[in-house]
């Protein structure tokens, strides 16, 4: 499928019918918490536009947000490559190397300025003027500025590129940084996580396609369609903590019958994320179904707070906290924020799918 191929004349190529497009743009739209109506506007959208063309980088990081991609689901990663993005350079899924990538790289950019998408994974060492992480002989501070400056978004995949990730641990010896903080002059959107959901990226990324923009953000520019509910007010366990049913150890009785985890050290009622209702492995299970508490990890400095063993009544944002409720005080004050964003997210995105019909009928 070539750059000029559209995403619909490459899906009839490969002989995917237009009926299977619309179950998977009902599915997106649910996913994406759009109304009923935008799953057939995005599929007329996506049917007649080309392949996105994105580039990704791995700054300071450990590959899991790539390793994360590579398990999707919903699309797949081979569906997410051939028939939704055309993803012309990425260091551990090219089959080039060496040169041979690097013309790659400067092809794809002189082909498709001002219109490629800009994947990051990793933070930004800026210490010594970023040389303590390079690349085909250039600084990744220099080669995100350089491509930053020629992208019509940015999307900062996994904790590090979000904020700093654990980098940027204390005492940050290499000076690394988020992506949002080198980058002033574009859109960026955060997909924090350690490592991220990878419906989360593919969801924007096939946002972005359809309505040509970025979804809505929260404060910390998180697609609040993944980010917008707390994990504690998702989990199935939320009952047995309404109930005041808590495990006190990770092997008694009440760990066994599945009681909440709060006292554990579980972070879920301070962590916005879609674990509790995306999961992984294809829907699966995630990590307090598995049995042990969220830690947090799409949350801002995790690493540095202390405490993964300790409930949040005793150490909230690395901080001592009164006993008893601070952690519900906290959800409670962010749940009424999510509401008042959940109210304006469900008008632009009518307002988007009105546009994009509008220009579709056009």
């Amino acid at each position: 499928m070539s750059h000029h191929e559209t995403i619909g004349e490459g899906l009839a190529r490969r002989g995917i019918s237009r009926r299977a497009l619309l179950r998977y743009t009902a599915w997106l739209a649910s996913l994406m918490a759009l109304p009923p109506t935008a799953s057939r506007v995005m599929a007329e959208t996506l049917a007649g536009q080309p392949r996105q063309p994105v580039i990704w980088l791995s700054f300071q990081e450990c590959t899991g947000c790539t390793e994360s991609l590579t398990r999707s689901f919903s699309p797949t990663l081979e569906d997410l490559i051939f028939d939704l993005i055309s993803l012309d350079y990425h260091e551990t899924l090219m089959a080039a190397s060496g040169a041979p990538a690097e013309a790659a790289l400067e092809a794809s950019r002189e082909e498709n300025r001002g219109k490629y998408v800009l994947v990051v994974d990793g933070s930004v060492a800026t210490g010594l003027e970023g040389a303590y992480s390079t690349n085909a002989g250039k600084t990744n501070l220099a080669t995100l500025k350089d491509l930053a400056a020629d992208a019509a978004a940015v999307i900062g995949v996994g904790t590090c590129a979000a904020y700093g990730g654990l980098p940027m641990a204390d005492p940050n010896p290499t000076g690394a940084k988020a992506i949002a903080d080198i980058v002033k002059d574009k859109p960026v959107v955060n997909i924090p996580g350690c490592p991220p959901i990878p419906e989360a990226i593919a969801g924007t990324v096939a946002y972005f396609v359809t309505f040509g923009k970025l979804p809505d953000l929260d404060h910390l520019n998180r697609p609040l369609a993944f980010f917008g509910d707390s994990i504690h007010d998702r989990c199935y366990r939320r009952t047995f903590y309404d109930q005041g049913k808590f495990a006190k150890a990770f092997d008694d009785e009440g760990a066994r019958k599945g009681w909440c985890l709060y006292e554990l050290g579980c972070k879920g009622p301070v962590t916005w994320n879609a674990c509790a209702t995306l999961k992984w492995n294809g829907g699966t299970s995630f990590p307090i179904q598995s049995g042990h508490g969220c830690i947090g990890c799409s949350e801002p400095d995790f690493w540095d707070r202390g405490g993964i063993y300790q409930p949040l009544s005793a150490v909230v944002m690395g901080k001592p906290a009164l006993v008893g409720g601070a952690a519900v005080v906290a959800g409670a004050a962010a749940g009424t924020a999510s509401a008042v964003l959940a109210r304006k997210r469900k008008a632009a995105a009518e307002a988007s799918v009105q546009k994009a019909k509008e220009g579709t009928q056009e």
